[in-house]
């Protein structure tokens, strides 16, 4: 990506004042404080992280070694990396005592990935009884994934992880009513965090170390062959002459980006530098500019091929293959980022947006001059399309970048691939240390069997509410998301919520089959068996209110059983899947939903803007990422056949355009308030679930008739 420094030639007035060095000091802000006086110890991060990588990928495809020992390795390697980068402190960091006691932490990473190797084998020889140095390590080892994560990602975590081990051994048992719980000893408490493959070296680091980390090795590849620069040139080329164009190029290469980088921060800092002065130079009130930014960069971690880390833990989870995950992911990505250039091109028309840049160069010419840089992204998707695993197509994807980029002049050479290696490991290690300690909380979780009492809970409080559940968990993935980054949110709050959102998807699609008349034989033994006297009706079409009394029967014991056999192995697959991507799309809103939104602070840096005014104005234009949970809740666009995925999400993104101009008050020209009212009424009928086709074909005619009639009336748009 262009640097801060090459981009003052694009700021406008209101920025020149501020030179690119003071912006870059200003979005440091943003970023970790890193040592810069000891030049020997960055050398030697930078050759063990291309170590590090070069092991990752021995993992990845060679080696045969047990699980529980790459963890380990995992976990110790990456926090070597972030105890000798990141110190404890910001006025810290030019300390030689401060790095003294990180060198020591270093090494004692690597004597518990030392310990667990060699002792395991005695631990099981004793019968799971501890001596004195399995103490010692284990709480060792969870004292630095403690102080790590604080220095990486706050406060937040780390207490959040001491609450859950305290309540597995000490005041769990003080509890009273559904919540309580006996206790383990501490023994058999650091045991499973520490030796087995549950807790710190379980599923999650897995992941971590896997699929994650591959995905984030092969982001650094293209970057590094300059598939950053090239996105941006085709984004510019794609939109730059259009009225609104440099909206639109933020839209498109944020998203673009984003979904290769796994960061809306990191996104919004390498994008935005580029597309928030451009917005304001066209006219764009430098506010929506941020906005702008701050939601297309929220979007890049829901768009497919890589999605960030939360694809890969919601293949783990729900045991769907990560291509099925990203093939569902298009629509709802389309949706969003639609939704988003309704705000640009109403902004653009209302604001008098010229344009900018009429001598960009061609599309075609722009894809030609960079075509290989698509060769990595096809190999990507042709291997994941033929069922190889993620990891292998990532890897193969790896080489594509290399070979690919030998047809370029651009040509990495062994310095080249050296430095990508080296990058590959940096961007891998807060996320490699966090999702390790996270294992940690998700343990916690799964031995209480407090995720099933807090589905219960909030089951309860819905009072079997589909939208009341998807509001309790888009407020709590808000309050979650204050004090945990993304990936770290959607864990914990997949874990615990979850089987009460897919129980309530699922149930909702038996109540339509009961209401139809469509249950199969097969699942009309278990009714038969709770209410025998109601039979008769199951063969015929019933009142909703008839099929929620006959539902409402039905022991939770039976319910698993009822579904599967009511709506089969895909369908109950499907609902699973959609309840899992509602929290993934809800665990994004912490990025632009004030009081803390740091994708929206950056984007307020770059473009000067106050900071909480522009998270207002983010939250404002990232609608979508409440409407289509919504849509994934109540429609097929998740899971539908082919057919019903397109209705929906055409009828949505219409729908979408309509009730953006609802809330802008603007379409072509502005709407009188009488019209601006039936958008609203427009939207809902094209996007409401359950309404016959004919009904949805008459808002969107109606819509498009108001599109028409605000473009004959809209002023003259003056350009430059």
């Amino acid at each position: 990506m262009p640097s801060l420094h090459a981009i003052g030639n694009m700021t406008d007035k209101s920025s020149s004042a501020d030179s690119p060095q003071e912006l870059e000091t200003e979005l440091s802000q943003f970023e970790l404080t890193q040592r810069t006086d000891f030049p020997l110890i960055t050398r030697i991060v930078t050759v063990f992280g291309i170590a590090l990588s070069l092991v990752h990928i021995w993992f990845n495809t060679f080696a045969t070694l047990p699980e529980l020992w790459v963890s380990a390795a995992h976990f110790a390697g990456f926090s070597v990396m972030c105890a000798l980068t990141y110190p404890a402190a910001a006025n810290w960091r030019n300390s030689r005592f401060a790095l003294a006691i990180d060198i020591g932490i270093a090494v004692a990473a690597i004597a518990c990935l030392v310990y667990v190797i060699f002792a395991e084998d005695a631990l099981y020889e004793r019968g799971v009884t501890f001596v004195t140095s399995d103490w010692i390590f284990s709480v060792i080892a969870i004292l630095i994934a403690l102080e790590l994560i604080r220095r990486t990602m706050g406060w937040f975590i780390p207490c959040l992880i001491i609450v859950a081990l305290t309540y597995v051994v000490w005041w769990g048992s003080w509890l009273d009513g559904i919540f309580a719980f006996p206790g383990l000893s501490a023994e058999t408490m650091l045991y499973r965090a520490f030796y087995s493959s549950e807790g710190m070296f379980g599923p999650i680091s897995r992941i971590s170390w896997s699929y994650v980390f591959m995905f984030i090795l092969f982001g650094a590849f293209l970057v590094k062959s300059g598939a950053g620069d090239y996105i941006i040139n085709v984004s510019r080329a794609a939109a730059g002459k259009i009225i609104g164009g440099p909206g639109f190029v933020a839209v498109l290469g944020s998203g673009l980006m984003g979904s290769v980088s796994g960061s809306s921060v990191a996104n919004t800092v390498s994008t935005g530098v580029i597309t928030i002065p451009l917005m304001k130079k066209a006219g764009f009130p430098p506010k929506f500019a941020a906005g702008v930014e701050a939601a297309a960069s929220t979007g890049g971690q829901l768009m497919p091929p890589v999605m960030g880390a939360g694809a890969f833990i919601m293949a783990s989870y729900t045991q769907i293959p990560y291509v099925e995950i990203i093939a569902v992911s298009f629509a709802p990505a389309l949706i969003y980022f639609l939704s988003v250039a309704f705000f640009v091109r109403i902004e653009a028309k209302r604001s008098g947006v010229h344009q900018l840049e009429t001598d960009t160069p061609s599309m075609f010419s722009v894809l030609a001059s960079g075509w290989h840089y698509l060769i990595p992204l096809a190999v990507l998707v042709a291997l994941l399309v033929m069922d190889f695993t993620p990891t292998y197509a990532a890897g193969i994807s790896i080489i594509s970048v290399v070979v690919a980029s030998w047809l370029s002049p651009n040509r990495m050479g062994v310095a080249d691939i050296f430095d990508a290696l080296a990058q590959g490991a940096r961007n891998m290690a807060t996320t490699a240390v966090l999702l390790t300690g996270i294992g940690l909380v998700v343990n916690v979780i799964s031995t209480t069997g407090i995720g099933n009492t807090f589905s219960l809970m909030i089951n309860d409080w819905a009072g079997g509410s589909l939208f009341i559940m998807i509001v309790l968990v888009a407020l709590a993935s808000l309050i979650l998301g204050m004090g945990l980054p993304v990936t770290a949110s959607y864990i914990v709050l997949g874990t615990l919520s979850a089987p009460a959102l897919y129980g309530l998807i699922a149930e909702q699609q038996l109540l339509e089959l009961l209401t139809t008349g469509q249950l199969p034989e097969e699942a009309k033994t278990i009714f038969m068996l709770i209410a025998p006297e109601q039979l008769a009706a199951l063969g015929s079409p019933m009142s909703f209110e008839m099929a929620v009394d006959l539902v409402g029967k039905v022991p939770d014991d039976f319910k698993a059983t009822l579904l599967e056999q009511s709506l089969g192995p895909v369908t109950v697959g499907l609902a699973l899947l959609a309840a899992h991507l509602i929290i993934f799309w809800l665990s994004q809103d912490s990025n632009v939903t004030p009081p803390v939104c740091l994708t929206a602070f950056a984007a307020a840096t770059i473009a000067r803007t106050p900071p909480m005014a522009t998270g207002f104005k983010a939250w404002k234009i990232a609608k979508g990422l409440y409407l289509v949970p919504l849509l994934m809740a109540y429609t097929p666009l998740v899971a539908g056949d082919f057919q019903q995925v397109v209705i929906v999400t055409l009828f949505a993104i219409l729908g979408t355009w309509a009730l953006v101009a609802g809330l802008e008050g603007y379409l072509e020209g502005p709407i009188n308030p009488l019209f601006r009212i039936a958008t609203f009424g427009m939207a809902a009928l094209m996007m409401w679930p359950g309404l016959d086709i004919w009904l949805r074909l008459l808002g969107a005619g109606l819509f498009i008739a108001l599109v028409v009639y605000s473009y004959k009336k809209a002023p003259p748009l003056v350009t430059a």
